[in-house]
């Protein structure tokens, strides 16, 4: 374990600090102000579908409670807040009509930003369909992404006068594979075409949104954030050689490899054989030029052979290293240096965020109401001391957003399982910086006063 007070001299004088969150994990207000259900709405209302019955419909209560939320990132020191944009509370239903009480909503939260020293990095996407589009045939069907791209214009319009920071997509691994593949996230399906239908124009609404934010927001800095993986086999037989080989595709050249101008891995349009719905000059916007790419890291995957299973045809194993987080995934601060190595050699990356990183611990509060939570801190310094190694050896990295920033419903573990740096009481809402929140204010003060 890396001692908590490592320097992180490497990093540049400029690196960005900051935190980020997601709409429907912290938002609450779920009916409030013209918003419609969004897939994760029917999905966590669902039974079975997510741990404890949880559902997002109060969260955090952030839509209501956002200046408490600006005024502890001040605390904290952070110069940046990673946000999504809830979709379904822009262009709610199937009209397509723009909700103007929702766009006031992010108007209010970025101009709060702003006058706390903030940098606003708002994400469009962060897999919250609205159900409505779900209904039209969600992202396995082409309309999507031309709806995504009229959305993108109507918050560019409102907000892009004070944000030129943006991220088209998060994780679209998730929404595809895990929501239309695995059917553990919304909107739950288990069909292997419809889940390669929806990578693809997942891909295709970034390109178009690139196009909209090139056009309407004058200097617009923007990237994706994709969420990768290192893949090692679990022994060195040629099966498990080549599950690896499989399993990369799946987590990491699927995602990246079409948007760097290289189009699809000819090796996993054979694992998964099916036809991908391409039109001409498709590749080329889902290429678009890019500022920056986000990359969220939580741990590696060790691999092995599963000719029996689902395509990719792999089972993940559990990693060797003894120290697990509560989700349980394998703690490796390694993994986070081999990855950005990979984007800055493989990819040609000129600006990287780390745009995600975070543990989940089972937190308590102790009788003084404080909250002490040594492994979290303990993460966080191993995994910013990978960063800095990594910008030593010449990764362009120029940002790191924790995850998270608050306690929050995590997707289908629903509320059991806490990321935050600062710990919500779900019952009062009442917020607490914790140990892990302080100790990453002391390095972001001591970074800035080097």
């Amino acid at each position: 374990m890396t001692d908590p007070g490592t320097p992180l001299d490497a990093l540049p004088d400029d690196f960005l600090w900051g935190a980020a969150t997601a709409a429907y994990q912290i938002e609450g207000a779920a009916g409030a102000d013209g918003r419609a259900p969004s897939i994760w709405d029917t999905f966590a209302h669902t039974p079975g579908r997510v741990a404890g019955g949880d559902t997002g419909d109060t969260a955090c209560d952030h839509y209501h409670r956002w200046p408490e939320d600006v005024a502890l990132m001040g605390r904290i020191g952070l110069g940046a807040y990673r946000f999504s944009i809830a979709w379904p509370r822009v262009v709610p239903l199937a009209d397509d009509r723009v909700n103007r009480a929702g766009l006031d909503f992010y108007d209010r939260l970025v101009d709060g930003l702003l006058a706390a020293g903030i940098r606003p990095f708002p994400t469009l996407y962060h897999w919250d369909l609205p159900q409505a589009q779900q209904d039209r045939g969600g992202w396995p069907a082409r309309d999507t992404a031309e709806r995504f791209a009229e959305y993108t214009a109507a918050v560019a319009a409102r907000l892009g006068d004070r944000v030129t920071d943006w991220a088209t997509l998060n994780e679209p691994l998730c929404s595809a594979w895990i929501g239309h593949l695995d059917g553990a996230m919304a909107p739950g399906l288990t069909d292997l075409t419809a889940a390669v239908h929806a990578s693809y124009h997942l891909h295709l609404a970034h390109g178009l949104a690139v196009q909209v934010l090139r056009e309407n927001v004058r200097d617009a800095r923007i990237g994706i954030v994709n969420n990768l993986s290192p893949i090692e086999p679990a022994t060195g037989s040629p099966a498990d050689l080549a599950a690896a080989v499989r399993a990369d595709g799946h987590v990491n050249r699927w995602w990246l490899d079409p948007i760097h101008g290289r189009g699809y891995p000819e090796d996993m349009q054979r694992v998964y054989g099916v036809e991908l719905p391409e039109r001409a000059g498709d590749l080329d916007l889902i290429a678009a030029p890019l500022d920056w790419l986000g990359l969220n890291y939580y741990f590696r995957q060790i691999v092995a052979d599963d000719p029996a299973g689902p395509a990719p045809y792999i089972r993940q194993l559990p990693g060797p290293n003894p120290e697990h987080t509560a989700m349980p995934w394998e703690v490796h601060a390694p993994g986070l240096e081999q990855l950005l190595l990979r984007l800055t050699e493989e990819y040609d990356a000129e600006r990287i965020y780390v745009t995600e990183n975070g543990s989940a611990y089972a937190d308590s509060v102790a009788a003084d109401g404080s909250v002490h939570d040594p492994e979290r801190t303990a993460f966080l310094a191993d995994h910013l001391a990978a960063c800095a190694r990594a910008v030593g050896r010449g990764a362009p990295l120029a940002g790191y957003f924790a995850w998270s920033l608050l306690d929050n419903f995590e997707w289908a573990y629903g509320y059991a399982k806490r990321f935050g740096l600062v710990h919500v009481d779900y019952p009062t809402q009442r917020r607490t910086i914790k140990s892990s929140g302080h100790h990453y204010a002391r390095l972001i003060a001591a970074h800035r006063g080097r």
